[in-house]
């Protein structure tokens, strides 16, 4: 997408976004150069822990903002249910209404909830919807979507090549936290503790202490410095990024004020941090200092780093506010027998004039235009400042003090309330209802999913699942399939990049002939690269189905069945409407991660040809998995058991998979046998969150 130049030929500077946990964060960023900033109001935020806003506050805040020239974006960026959904729509569809600039959204019935009824409503796909290619930054614009948020782990090379490719804005977070594992994909939490990050909740049990392979578990290979690209703003300029985010809606009003403050003199100087700015930020807040590889296209245990659990709170004083006041051109006229009346132009399209008293006969001393200009000067307390005043005034005639201050505080109040007047918005209400289809099965067909052609072996497919899911990578490897009643289908690589698009593309070539007829697509970017390829196309859980909103979305989009959120609840997945054949995971070792920064390349003497595990401090394993472009799958350290368990047949789903990773050939078998029986379960096992849900 290209940027608009300005006068020396060079792109307009992002805009810089600044998080506002607080009304008082909120007031901070506005005071230090943001742009616009992001905050939650609600329940239905991914800081579900910040202190938010109320209905009132939210209000007060998009007017506050907005008479400032600060645009506010609202974020419900959480996965929701069916029950959910209803009131999401009705906050959305308030703050449409109190003028909100835009919505970042994750969950994929919400925002086709929201094309729907509030068509002019600006929405931005948050991080959480994980997209990282050009295939699915286009996707989501091609669907109504104006800015994209790219994931962290994008570098300098695959930001440009998305800038350059699609056709919606691009913004990219440029200080603040990093997870280990893609945002929106992340189950750790939820699995470890029920508090699930999807939802908000997120605990980060990332930045505990574990060990890798019985080594020592005092370690932390699952905590990233913090990320800051300070020195290559300029590079995002040029490219053509829309946006800057700063992440932090945790943080203090200070942490705010300082780091806003010092990216904005960054963009408007066009430099990179000065030795004490650098200070300035790593004080604010840091673990261990920062990194800036993912940018430079580099990962590695360099970039691990954690805060001690005793360290003190950083408490920076609130610097001093910019000064950022509104320029204002005044036109004044003072003449005799009539009101005197004042415009106040912003420059911006907002004009307004209010009238004041009728002056009076000058008795000692005339009002002069120079009098009469310097009143308009006196701004002081308010967010404008004088630019210029044209001023017409007779001679002879005398206004008080009082009146002129009068006249000049109701321009600007009236500017005031021309600035932050909320735009007026089509709405479609009710919502269309969901399509008079009915999907369920009475009881669902099971199928399989592995990791190793010798799961194939052993007597697997004599049990004739309906689906056979096999890694792409694996499909590439391997000169024939056995032969079985069953569909064989690729599992596409839930994580790569546009340069592996060609790669990928001669796998799917290879996977046709060995009589492969379907594909299973764990992100919104698959749908560019295979569609109309003549497959069959399923959904995997990666794509965080949530809810029957979600179930349509997908349909449309040419799926013949979606794998649900294991985040569910049964009785959530019960009163789903099946508006699209319905699958869940109902055996296996569910994957809490997935990284970018290979944690079996990063542990000196681990190798991917060989088991890896993750400890943690009780002793529980996690096994290690790698995944295609050398990064890691963390796997529960538990499977998921339900063979004797009645609940998941009776959900109306169509398909209930079987999750193969550690298990051999014959565990793999016995498995099968246990589901084909209603076995009880042998050894350690959990539930999942189907019982007990999450926060």
């Amino acid at each position: 997408m290209s940027r608009p130049l300005t006068l020396e030929g060079r792109p307009v500077p992002p805009e810089l976004l600044a998080p506002a946990g607080s009304p008082e964060a909120l007031k901070a960023a506005a005071a230090h150069g943001a742009g616009a900033v992001y905050l939650g109001w609600g329940a239905f935020n991914a800081r579900r822990g910040a202190r938010n806003f109320s209905e009132e506050e939210f209000a007060q805040a998009v007017a506050y903002c907005h008479v400032r020239g600060v645009r506010v974006f609202l974020t419900l960026n959480i996965l929701l249910s069916d029950r959910e959904l209803p009131e999401a729509l009705e906050t959305a569809r308030t703050a449409s209404r109190l003028g909100v600039d835009a919505v970042l959204v994750q969950d994929w019935g919400l925002f086709d909830l929201l094309r729907k009824t509030l068509p002019d409503l600006p929405l931005h796909a948050s991080t959480q919807m994980s997209l990282f290619t050009t295939g699915g930054a286009c996707e989501i614009a091609g669907d109504g979507c104006e800015r994209v948020v790219l994931a962290r782990e994008c570098s300098r090379e695959e930001t440009e090549a998305v800038c350059r490719g699609c056709p919606a804005e691009v913004e990219v977070f440029v200080h603040g936290a990093l997870c280990m594992c893609y945002s929106g994909q992340c189950a750790m939490s939820a699995l470890i503790g029920g508090r699930s990050g999807n939802r908000g909740r997120c605990a980060q049990p990332c930045r505990l202490p574990y060990g890798v392979n019985e080594a020592a578990r005092d370690r932390r290979p699952l905590s990233l410095k913090d990320s800051s690209l300070a020195d290559h703003l300029g590079e995002m300029r040029d490219m053509g990024v829309s946006c800057l985010k700063i992440e932090g809606r945790m943080k203090s009003p200070g942490y705010v004020a300082a780091v806003t403050g010092i990216y904005a003199r960054l963009l408007e100087e066009d430099r990179t941090p000065t030795p004490q700015e650098r200070e300035i930020l790593e004080r604010a807040f840091s673990r261990s200092g920062f990194t800036d590889a993912y940018w430079r296209g580099e990962k590695g245990r360099e970039m691990l780093g954690f805060r001690p659990e005793n360290a003190p709170a950083a408490e920076e004083p609130l610097p001093p506010e910019t000064d950022r006041q509104i320029p204002v051109e005044f036109t004044c006229v003072v003449r005799a027998g009539v009101p005197c009346s004042l415009a106040a132009d912003d420059g911006c399209g907002n004009a307004v004039t209010v009238t004041g008293p009728v002056p009076e006969p000058a008795g000692n001393r005339a009002l002069t235009a120079e009098d009469l200009s310097a009143r308009l000067q006196k701004t002081g307390g308010t967010p404008y400042r004088c630019a210029g005043a044209d001023v017409t005034a007779e001679p002879g005639l005398y206004l008080s003090a009082a009146a002129l201050n009068g006249l000049r505080r109701d321009a600007l109040e009236a500017l005031s309330a021309a600035r932050s007047a909320p735009p007026v918005r089509w709405e479609r209400f009710p919502p269309p209802p969901l399509p008079d289809v009915d999907c369920s099965e009475a009881e669902p067909r099971l199928t399989v999913s592995v990791v190793s052609a010798a799961q194939l072996t052993g007597g697997l497919l004599d049990f004739r699942p309906a689906r056979v899911h096999v890694p792409l990578e694996l499909l590439a490897d391997v000169p024939s399939l056995p032969e079985a009643e069953t569909e064989y289908c690729a599992i596409l690589p839930r994580v790569w990049r546009d340069r592996d698009e060609d790669l990928l593309r001669r796998w799917l070539d290879k996977a046709r002939t060995l009589g492969v007829s379907g594909l299973l697509l764990g992100n919104l970017g698959h749908f560019p690269l295979v569609r109309d390829g003549g497959w069959r196309l399923y959904g995997d859980y990666g794509l965080n189905v949530f809810n029957s909103r979600s179930l349509d979305f997908l349909q449309r989009k040419g799926l013949d069945s979606a794998c649900l959120s294991f985040e569910l609840r049964f009785s959530q997945i019960r009163d789903m409407k099946k508006v699209l054949p319905a699958e869940a995971i109902v055996y296996g070792r569910l994957p809490l991660m997935i990284t970018e920064n290979c944690l079996i390349q990063n542990t000196a003497g681990c190798r991917c040809d060989r088991p890896n595990s993750l400890q943690d401090r009780t002793g529980a394993a996690f096994p290690l998995l790698p995944a295609f472009g050398h990064r890691t799958e963390v796997e529960n350290s538990r499977p998921l058991y339900l063979a004797d368990r009645p609940d998941w047949r009776q959900l109306g789903l169509s398909f209930a998979r079987l999750r193969f990773t550690t298990e051999s050939p014959e565990e793999c078998v016995r498995i099968c046998r246990s589901y084909q029986d209603h076995a009880a379960p042998a050894g350690e096992f959990t539930r999942g969150l189907y019982l007990r849900g999450v926060e």
